[in-house]
């Protein structure tokens, strides 16, 4: 008989030592009282010790090519492996850690919604108690009301059958998250109340009104079809 109600974790990491504890310690809670099964690291070449904490607090860890389409691919073919019936997949970035309260909010999810065709993300917070990470927070609440847009770093949380009825993620370096998103559709999106606190790094260190605009240019470029192999170079600040 399929085990029911549990959730596999998948997180692609490359070069996220520092981060990766703080993502790990947020999930233990969940692994105590049962709601996590199994976590998997897909990992991406790292040349840190990302991989060796992985293992050390029991992830499987899987070896893939570089890219987080790739990653998230490879890592949730072998979390299929032992999702069974009742299984959940939880996809989460390296650098994101879930609030306390989180488990709870995604058992009664579950519960609400059994094995359906309904898909759940976390709120975006960031770890910056600045007025623009706060807007850039509103703006992003405002962009999964109405678009039905959350990006990865809020965390995607789906009934493994479905996932597998979608056909799983693309292997794409850049927009994966939002190519798979769009094929779940509205409907079938729904937030959960709990908060995916995400480092604010990149935007600290860029500007957030830069890194911002940078990324509504790059996801503009997407919708008008451009290559996202291009995009995934220009989102690292190589020339495009």
């Amino acid at each position: 008989m399929a085990r029911m109600s549990h959730v596999i974790v998948v997180i692609p990491s490359l070069n996220a030592a520092p981060s990766l504890p703080d993502t790990f310690a947020g999930l233990e809670p969940a692994i105590a009282c049962g709601l996590i099964s199994r976590w998997v690291l897909a990992d991406g070449g790292s040349g840190d010790a990302s991989v060796k904490l992985a293992r050390a607090r029991g992830f499987d860890v899987v070896k893939s090519p570089p890219g987080r389409g790739v990653q998230l691919a490879a890592g949730a073919a072998r979390a299929m492996e032992s999702a069974g019936e009742g299984g959940w997949l939880l996809f989460l970035h390296a650098d994101t850690r879930l609030e306390a309260g989180w488990a709870k909010a995604v058992k009664a999810f579950m519960a609400e919604h059994g094995n359906g065709d309904v898909a759940g993300y976390f709120q975006f917070a960031l770890d910056d108690d600045s007025a623009p990470a706060r807007r850039l927070e509103r703006f992003v609440a405002w962009r999964c009301a109405v678009f039905a847009l959350p990006y990865g770093d809020q965390g995607l949380l789906i009934p493994a059958q479905l996932y597998e009825r979608l056909g799983g993620y693309r292997l794409m370096r850049l927009f994966e998250d939002v190519e798979l998103v769009r094929r779940i559709g509205k409907r079938r999106l729904k937030p959960l109340p709990a908060r995916a606190v995400t480092s604010a790094e990149r935007f600290r260190s860029e500007g957030y009104l830069r890194r911002s605009a940078a990324n509504l240019v790059l996801l503009a470029r997407y919708f008008l079809g451009a290559d996202p192999e291009k995009l995934a170079r220009a989102y690292s600040g190589r020339r495009a």
